[in-house]
């Protein structure tokens, strides 16, 4: 077992003090959290109509479902998600560092404002049809630029300020934190290489084409989810589960282990998202290999974090916001044991494009991030707004039990159905 100590350890004077942090610009990324979501699972709620109703595609273009489904992607993922990264990354590297953000206040008040630029900018893209067509790297060049100027102001936020820290020992959410956030400029920049076709116009090509163009593109995107909703919030779980249960973590070193095999795993799993095309063989069985091989890093962070709760399980019939921490643990190993079994050829072949897919994405989106950011702001808030408590508990205690029932009931549905799916093709 580690010890908390640079989490929880008391500051001396010549330490930064709490007053000392720069916690404004944080408490306006946790506005933005709760903004954006509201926005992103409005727009799921209208598009899942969409789907049903199908008349409801027939008002507007920049209504229908092409136009606002990457609408609801972005906003509950980079929107959503991504403020919810940035609040709780430069909260928990000023904790464990013992050190104000690296270029102070007037920095991250530039992050912060140009991120919800690059999110409006998007948006307001895909609602006018100006996108470069590829998921979850929709935006057009311009967007992305910018959005990689804002990046490289984080990373040196993040990095100098734990470069000036005031403790010897780099406690291990930093690592993942900085490894989500170096992965995802890499990802960013070479999958959205493209020459514009007018400086003062919308439209771009991409420089990648044909088959490397599809394994450039689910390279980044299935790292997007293994660096942006894994690593990320691994991070948010390393530091967030053990405040609130007042342990330390079970086994630093098995945080450790899971930091580097995740690392050196997840980056080659991308391949599997194209079985059965004109990729090549060794390419697909490439990815499943490494994507069947994530099964151990991935369940060994989750009994890490679920274990931290030795000696204290019985808070969890009174704390209803390590309920949401916990729960979030478990849907990150449901999540984590179902994407390689998906990865496997065979069932794969059964399962891609159906809703059974669908399922998956949300088991992890709103089962995993979402409980594990709930759970985080529920911590955050009182702390922030220098206030004793939430609130009302009751009302957390309704929002876990709604919200975990409507997560069973959609990915349960999403699973019957993408089978039964699947088998219908295959007869």
């Amino acid at each position: 077992m580690a010890s908390l100590a640079p989490s929880v350890g008391a500051g001396s004077a010549t330490y930064a003090q709490p007053t000392d942090y720069v916690d404004n610009v944080i408490r306006w990324f946790v506005i933005a959290t709760l903004f954006w979501g509201i926005v992103g699972f409005i727009a799921g709620t209208f598009i899942a109509f969409q789907l049903a109703y199908p008349e409801l595609n027939f008002g507007p273009a920049w209504a229908n479902f092409g136009r606002l489904r990457p609408v609801h992607t972005s906003a509950v993922i980079f929107a959503f998600g991504g403020n919810a990264l940035l609040a709780t990354s430069l909260y928990v590297v000023q904790r464990t560092c013992r050190q104000r953000l690296f270029g102070g206040e007037y920095t991250a008040t530039f992050v912060f404002w140009g991120y919800q630029l690059f999110i409006v900018l998007a948006a307001s893209g895909y609602l006018m049809g100006i996108t470069s067509g590829k998921e979850y790297a929709e935006p057009e060049w311009y967007v992305d630029i910018w959005l990689a100027i804002v990046w490289v102001v984080y990373l040196v936020i993040f990095a100098g300020t734990l470069m000036q820290r005031r403790e010897s020992h780099i406690y291990v959410a930093n690592w993942f934190f900085l490894a989500f956030i170096v992965t995802i400029a890499m990802l960013h920049i070479v999958n959205n290489l493209a020459l514009p076709v007018s400086w003062f116009g919308v439209k771009s090509y991409s420089v990648w084409a044909g088959v490397q163009s599809a394994m450039v593109q689910w390279w980044y995107g299935h790292n997007a989810v293994g660096f942006f909703l894994t690593a990320g919030f691994l991070g948010i779980m390393y530091y967030f589960v053990p405040k609130q249960a007042e342990r330390p973590v079970y086994s630093y070193r098995l945080s450790i282990v899971h930091f580097w095999a995740l690392i050196f795993l997840y980056i080659w799993a991308g391949p599997h998202h194209l079985h059965y095309t004109s990729l090549p063989d060794w390419t697909q069985m490439l990815g499943m290999t490494f994507s069947i091989m994530l099964w151990m890093p991935s369940w060994g962070g989750m009994i890490n974090g679920l274990m931290t709760l030795s000696g204290a399980w019985d808070k969890l019939r009174t704390d209803p916001v390590l309920r949401f921490l916990v729960v979030s643990v478990a849907f990150y190993g449901m999540a984590t044991f179902e994407g390689p079994l998906m990865s496997i050829r065979q069932v794969n072949a059964l399962s891609h494009y159906t809703d059974w897919t669908v399922g998956h994405v949300h088991s992890g989106a709103l089962g995993w991030v979402a409980f594990v950011t709930f759970g985080a702001m529920y911590y955050l808030v009182p702390k922030l707004w220098n206030r004793k408590r939430l609130y009302s508990t009751r009302l957390v205690e309704w929002h876990f039990w709604i919200a975990t029932l409507g997560i069973v009931l959609y990915i349960t549905a999403m699973w019957v159905s993408g089978i039964m799916q699947g088998l219908m093709w295959r007869a």
